[in-house]
């Protein structure tokens, strides 16, 4: 038994005899020897008295235990964040609380703390940045090659297998040429022909939704706020179908409609119609909000500004229009080019807007001064125009599909990628979250690669490719919460973030107008005993004021009216009495 106790004892293993190897010393931790304080004569530690001795060491041996069990840490406080990475996400310039902006101290407390939580959500997105898996590249070539030279089948060769499954060609060649849109994730695909043929596929999973055929001419198709509904602009009137091809609602107020676009932030499909009139339909409660006449002739050229939510419109003189539902007049009219207008494009962040014209040119605008950056000459003239979300351009010219790399900052004397198709090209979309670029024309769909087009990661709270069933019910209670009413769309967004400095002069005499009256400030009557302060007893008295002031008001105004009748009549005596007016100038008839 002692000689088992003497082995455990023994720091050398009994049965290898060799010395136990002891843990690495952590970097807080302090070796015995350094621990040890060295004592002289007098018993004092180094230059320390002896009776500081005995709490000094018991403080220091409790914090050392505290980091060694991990209760405190040895570098206090955040990590710090770079402040290019804190640019990056920035918001903007802060409000400015001071006393003489915000005189209001619940409001100027309020700002604050909304500045305070915009500040933390900025840091929290600089430090997630580690977190992100994905990055994003172009096309690379070598020294002497373009990159307009690489075919797509070389890149689907090069690409890892689950890229390469995104080049695909859809061959429909009975119902074309076909229009074509993209859910705001970027997982479904929607697709209709102009003869009538209808379709939804997850192009991820090749999987189909439906398909159906409506047996009428189809102009223009999109997707609303989720996968479940869908927008189809039929020969007559506009339609809607859910995930299943049912037909859901036929809006027959809505007529030769030729092209739609849906605000997803306030719910509103607007709509161009042949006769020249612009719609607007509240798809959450499905009532029409306001129409009006553009005066413009055929609307054939639509498309939104994501940033702001104003609808861009294409003319035949080669104007362009910026619409919002709170005018009916255009709010900016443009003359962009000196033929008619083919297509209009703008960049995810509402700073860039491309046209191209019947005059073979491509122009890019900036739409903050609304001036001309870059003109290029494309020989046939692009049909189509669309921007992915890392600013490329795609231009369709006739079969063949052009992508501009850079194009709005520099002047490119070369696409960054071409390809060829057999047919002629109706629509372009880039997809959302992936490196791809739809192609409708008249024999089908193609998806081509486009390396460098979209973004490389998602916002799973803004839009989940992956969510389920139950995660897509939730996002679209809260999209309809957070609703955006049409009345906030304005060409300047920063509009909308100002604080009202109306007077209390302007306020009272828009009551006044309204009213009449100008209504007395709250009356609170005080408390009284036995049974006098009861709730019908302090409304009755709460009316009595306010009847009282009403009188007095009126009492007032009445007097004033009476004055200015007199002295009138006084005028008008020393007028007779002078000779300006005669006696029979009453019988007169006034004019109005």
């Amino acid at each position: 038994m002692n000689k088992l106790h003497n082995m455990a004892d023994d720091p050398t293993d009994a049965l290898t005899q060799k010395p136990k190897k002891r843990p690495a010393a952590r970097y807080y931790e302090v070796s015995a020897e350094e621990e040890k304080p060295t004592e002289d004569r007098s018993g004092a530690v180094g230059d320390e008295p002896l009776e500081r001795k005995t709490w000094r060491k018991k403080g220091e041996e409790k914090e050392r235990r505290k980091i060694k069990r991990g209760r405190a840490d040895p570098f206090e406080g955040p990590a710090p964040v770079p402040k290019e990475k804190l640019v990056k996400y920035s918001r903007g310039e802060q409000v400015n609380t001071n006393n003489k902006n915000v005189p209001d101290v619940k409001h100027r407390r309020i700002l604050q703390q909304l500045e305070k939580k915009y500040e933390e959500a900025v840091e929290e997105a600089a430090r997630s940045e580690l977190l992100l898996t994905e990055d994003a590249g172009y096309l690379e070539a070598d020294s002497d090659e373009e990159t307009h030279w690489i075919t797509q089948r070389e890149i689907a060769a090069a690409v890892d297998i689950s890229s390469a499954q995104k080049h695909f060609d859809l061959k429909l060649t009975q119902f074309g040429p076909y229009r074509l849109d993209y859910t705001r994730n970027g997982r479904h695909l929607l697709l209709g022909g102009k003869r009538g043929h209808l379709a939804a596929i997850d192009w991820m999973t090749k999987g189909l939704t439906f398909e159906i055929n409506v047996m009428e001419t189809i102009r223009d198709v999109r997707w609303l706020h989720l996968e479940t509904m869908l927008a189809v602009a039929q020969k007559k009137w506009l339609y809607m179908y859910d995930n299943q091809g049912t037909e859901i609602h036929c809006l027959k107020g809505f007529n030769d409609v030729l092209r739609m676009e849906f605000l997803p932030y306030h719910f509103l499909l607007a709509t161009a119609s042949a006769t020249g009139f612009l719609q607007y339909l509240d798809t959450s409660i499905g009532k029409e909000v306001i129409s009006f006449p553009t005066r413009q002739g055929r609307l054939n050229v639509m498309t939104q500004n994501p940033h702001n939510a104003i609808i861009h419109l294409g003319h035949p003189n080669g104007t362009v229009t910026l619409w919002s539902p709170n005018m009916k007049q255009p709010l900016v009219k443009m003359l962009c080019h000196k033929a008619a207008v083919r297509s209009i494009a703008i960049d995810n962040k509402g700073l860039y807007m491309a046209t191209s014209g019947q005059d073979s040119r491509m122009k890019i605008f900036d739409v903050r001064t609304f001036k001309p950056l870059q003109v290029y000459k494309i020989p046939t003239g692009a049909s189509e125009l669309s921007f992915s979300q890392r600013g490329l351009i795609a231009a369709a010219c006739g079969n063949i599909v052009q992508v501009y790399k850079d194009a709005c900052t520099q002047t490119q004397d070369k696409p960054y990628m071409m390809h060829k198709l057999r047919d002629t090209v109706n629509g372009l979309r880039f997809c959302p979250y992936e490196d791809v670029l739809g192609v409708s024309h008249v024999a089908g769909f193609s998806s081509l690669l486009v390396p460098g087009a979209g973004e490389a990661n998602f916002d799973a709270l803004e839009q989940n490719p992956y969510r389920s069933k139950q995660s897509r019910r939730e996002w679209e209670v809260k999209a309809l919460l957070d609703k955006i009413q049409p009345e906030m769309i304005t060409l300047d967004t920063n509009k909308l973030s100002q604080i009202d400095t109306a007077t209390m002069e302007q306020r009272l005499s828009e009551k006044k107008d309204v009213l009449g009256y100008i209504p007395a400030p709250k009356f609170e009557p005080r408390y009284k005993m036995k049974g006098k302060s009861s709730a019908g007893k302090r409304e009755q008295r709460k009316k009595g004021v306010q009847e009282e002031q009403k009188r007095d008001f009126l009492k007032k105004e009445i007097e004033k009216r009476e004055e200015v009748v007199k002295e009138r009549k006084a005028k008008e005596k020393e007028d007779i009495l002078l000779g300006k007016r005669s006696a029979l100038d009453r019988f007169q008839k006034k004019s109005s």
